[in-house]
């Protein structure tokens, strides 16, 4: 699954640590969900959207 992460997090100046802690998950979470090697819950998915204040559908696609 591809995502705008890494853009997101930048364009708020947020380290993976910063956007880690506020969302209650290690660095390495991050960076995994990031670089696609993990796929966040659903939960986590929804905790993402909330913090970016965007639709699920607009940090994470299918392609």
């Amino acid at each position: 699954m591809k995502n705008q992460l890494r853009e997101l997090r930048a364009a708020f100046k947020w380290s993976q640590s910063d956007l880690g802690a506020q969302l209650g998950v290690s660095r390495q979470t991050i960076n995994a969900i990031e670089t696609g090697k993990y796929d966040p819950s659903l939960p986590l998915a929804f905790k993402l959207a909330r913090l970016f204040e965007k639709p699920i559908e607009e940090i994470f696609t299918d392609q």
